[in-house]
């Protein structure tokens, strides 16, 4: 079993950053990939970003080139670094570590308003 724990998230201005984190603990092991993704109220999660064990990351459409995600290996940790937040990035983000199973997190709320 793994557990996630993510921090971060809150309110933040149209135009402002926020970061997110998500420590992994318990059967944690090489080989795996962290990453987030979000939800907004009454639509699909999206994925939002990932990086592998390897340090290959990838971003979705909707956030590329806003977003930094970064992992720190020893403290199995993924970090989320977002700029020029927008209304829409509003969404319940969640962590996501995937190896032979999938798990999550438990989800922490972004609010992008003025």
């Amino acid at each position: 079993q793994v557990q996630l724990v993510e921090s971060g998230g809150g309110l933040v201005q149209p135009g402002g950053s926020l970061q997110l984190s998500c420590a992994a603990s318990g059967s944690v092991f090489s080989g795996n990939t962290m990453g987030w993704y979000r939800q907004a109220s009454g639509k699909e999660r999206e994925f939002v970003a990932h990086v592998t064990n390897n340090g290959r990351t990838t971003y979705g459409d909707s956030v590329r080139g806003r977003v930094t995600i970064s992992r720190d290996y020893v403290k199995n940790t993924v970090t989320q670094q977002m700029n020029s937040a927008k209304v829409e990035d509003t969404a319940v983000y969640y962590c996501k570590y995937q190896s032979s199973q999938n798990y999550w997190g438990q989800g922490t709320q972004v609010t992008v308003s003025s």
